[in-house]
């Protein structure tokens, strides 16, 4: 109604909204939702009583095994706290989950894995606008953990035994302004350079798309100079 204009009023949108299958709102915070709307639907007849029903059930189905109408000390998850969140066993978790996650596309002379006995004496470069700025590594509606939880690409490869050099080339991922020396210095002293591009919620998120996929302001010509 407010974006699109497929209707014109809150009783309309309600009713399109259930019978498309919808029942939940995400409401605007107004006092006058859409889904207030929906006794007056029904008492005008656009819905039916089992409709209702039918649209309801699985959310209180839900929230009753979310233990949300137990007593808190019946339900397990009142007893949950960050110890729980962040517990070795969790963390150990979500490296696995990050580690199986990667996508290597090709490997080239074999130049992965990093292998820590061949890199004594090596020198390595991580350049770009992701290698060391945490606040961008995270995704729309990511939570974001206590700083000693996050590893940037450049805190994590400091922790090999190589000599380790860092050049950000632009502040953040629009790359306005780009450094290409900062970048071709790093790089072009080093044996392996790792590049960190992307997009990250400044330049992409809920309600901010882009018009094409390319690599945001000079983050192509970044990597064209560090190759």
């Amino acid at each position: 109604m407010l974006g699109h204009h497929y209707t014109r009023t809150f009783l309309e949108t309600a009713v399109a909204s259930m019978n498309a299958g919808c029942n939940l709102e995400l409401s605007y915070g107004m006092r006058s939702n859409v889904f207030m709307h929906i006794p007056q639907a029904l008492a005008m007849g656009n819905i039916t009583l089992q409709m209702l029903r039918d649209r309801v059930r699985p959310l209180f189905y839900t929230r009753m095994r979310l233990g949300e109408f137990d007593p808190p000390g019946m339900n397990p998850y009142s007893a949950l706290d960050l110890s729980t969140v962040q517990s070795p066993e969790h963390r150990n978790l979500s490296l696995e989950a990050a580690v199986k996650s990667f996508v290597l596309l090709k490997n080239v002379r074999g130049t992965l894995p990093l292998r820590a006995r061949d890199l004594p004496g090596k020198r390595l470069a991580v350049v770009g606008p992701f290698a060391d700025n945490p606040r961008v590594l995270f995704g729309d509606y990511a939570p974001v953990p206590e700083p000693r939880f996050i590893y940037t690409p450049r805190r994590g490869l400091e922790m090999l035994p190589a000599n380790v050099s860092f050049a950000a080339g632009c502040r953040d991922p629009r790359c306005q302004q780009y450094s290409r020396a900062e970048v071709v210095g790093a790089a072009g002293a080093a044996d392996v350079v790792v590049v960190c591009l992307g997009t990250g919620t400044d330049v992409e998120t809920e309600a901010k798309d882009r018009r094409d996929l390319s690599l945001p302001g000079h983050q192509l010509e970044l990597l064209q100079d560090a190759v």
